[in-house]
């Protein structure tokens, strides 16, 4: 995505990463160690049916500038990196659309790439057939695995789906809708309109990016940047949650980063155990990744357990960003009288610490379809959930109270209005002598 998409991440950067398990406390023991980071994972899924022959691009054939730029890639890819390589449309001359469109293959093995193997095996892709993506893309993610790590798919192509269904659209917002944290980046290589729609979906709905790729040097300068920022991005994988339509039985959550899904004007609840001294932030992004009417908004709201709300954010998009986000926070005190829950209690001594305020948090849309837009999977949610120590704003300067304030705030009209009369006086007096 684009935009206030990666405005998000300053919200979410409310907490450290840590290793996340589980929805119903989701979070580790702070003296777990941390788990050895996996290398970034790539994986380039190259179009070669048969209109990747025409030569409109710097007078060259679409494939040829796409083998130039995989080549240049594959020489800078840093060591780290894992890099796969899928095709689609590469093998299947003949006319049977129905095996057509099953051609994709794997030619480089997600792994440690061996440059020369993985350029010979481009150098030799000659244009054929179908253009199966949807197909692809649900192979590639196969091909990624899952890990910790979020993955990254490249997809290079010059023409929408012509084998859906499986629809390329529908296939991204499936993948997003697993919580493995995988990213599709789309380039595009035809100034087709379809083919921008619908490249723009499969990278929304995953929070990907698009980009036209009109020279060689743009395919290759682009395509450097994305698998260069596998090793930017890529991080713990949040923990899948579902919220509940009450607060009553909705998960637990520790502090840490959490996926869910939310159809349209839906409300989804979650708890979050407080204890007195202790702060809550909390804050949502709700990724749109589908076509919906313009004045939407996203509420985040934390209440008591028997309904009575305690703090909200909320915040409102004209349609001009793919991601809505709010956040609050929230301060537990020793004399809150919020229903206390037994399951919050993570010690069996708990009648020698402080009570625990169960903290109900609700995420709202208001978001409305546009139409003949598809109402499910639900829409992308990323809740961040923290609880640290207390940091109350100081004290305003104190008046007084009853007639303390009242007599002070008769002494000072009197000097005001003493005040305005000798000043009135005086300019008169000079007034009338000039």
């Amino acid at each position: 995505m684009i935009n206030k998409r990666w405005s998000s991440a300053a919200l979410l950067g409310l907490l450290a990463a840590t290793t996340l398990a589980g929805p119903a406390s989701a979070r580790a023991d702070d003296d777990q160690a941390e788990p050895v980071a996996e290398p970034p994972r790539v994986q380039l899924v190259l179009d070669v049916s048969g209109s990747m022959r025409a030569t409109d691009i710097d007078g060259r054939s679409r494939i040829s500038v796409a083998q130039q730029a995989f080549g240049e890639v594959v020489d800078a890819l840093p060591d780290e990196t894992q890099l796969g390589i899928r095709v689609l449309g590469a093998t299947y001359k003949s006319q049977d659309k129905q095996q057509g469109c099953r051609d994709t293959q794997q030619i480089v093995p997600v792994g440690p790439v061996d440059r020369a193997k993985a350029k010979a095996a481009v150098a030799t892709l000659r244009p054929t057939g179908f253009t199966p993506v949807g197909l692809a893309l649900r192979e590639a993610a196969k091909d990624l695995g899952t890990g910790t790590t979020a993955r990254r798919i490249v997809l290079i192509t010059d023409g929408e789906d012509t084998c859906a269904p499986p629809d390329p659209c529908q296939v991204a917002r499936e993948l997003a809708a697993q919580g493995t944290t995988l990213v599709v980046d789309t380039l595009g290589l035809a100034p087709d309109e379809k083919v921008r729609k619908q490249l723009l979906c499969i990278a929304a709905a995953t929070g990907g990016t698009y980009t036209a790729a009109n020279s060689a040097d743009d395919l290759t300068d682009r395509l450097k940047q994305l698998v260069d920022r596998a090793r930017d991005t890529y991080a713990t994988t949040p923990a899948k949650v579902d919220g509940t339509d009450v607060c009553d039985g909705a998960p637990l959550l520790s502090p840490g980063v959490y996926t869910d899904r939310e159809t349209f004007s839906e409300h989804r609840w979650y708890r979050v155990p407080v204890r007195p001294g202790q702060e809550l932030r909390a804050s949502v992004s709700i990724a749109l990744d589908r076509p919906i009417n313009p004045d939407h908004g996203v509420l985040l709201r934390a209440t008591a357990t028997d309904g009575r709300e305690l703090v909200r954010g909320v915040d409102a998009g004209s349609g001009r960003t793919d991601v809505v986000s709010a956040g609050l926070r929230w301060s537990a005190t020793e004399d809150d009288d919020a229903e206390r829950d037994e399951d919050a209690t993570p010690s069996p001594t708990a009648s020698a610490t402080p009570a625990v305020t169960t903290v109900c948090l609700v995420v709202s849309n208001m978001f409305s379809p546009q139409a003949g837009t598809a109402k499910d999977p639900g829409m992308p949610v990323e809740l961040t959930v923290d609880v640290v120590a207390a940091s109350p704003a100081p004290d305003g300067p104190d008046l007084g109270r009853g007639w303390v304030l009242l007599l002070l705030l008769t002494l000072a009209g009197l000097l005001t209005g003493l005040v305005t009369g000798l000043l009135t006086r005086w300019w008169v007096a000079t007034w009338r002598e000039n």
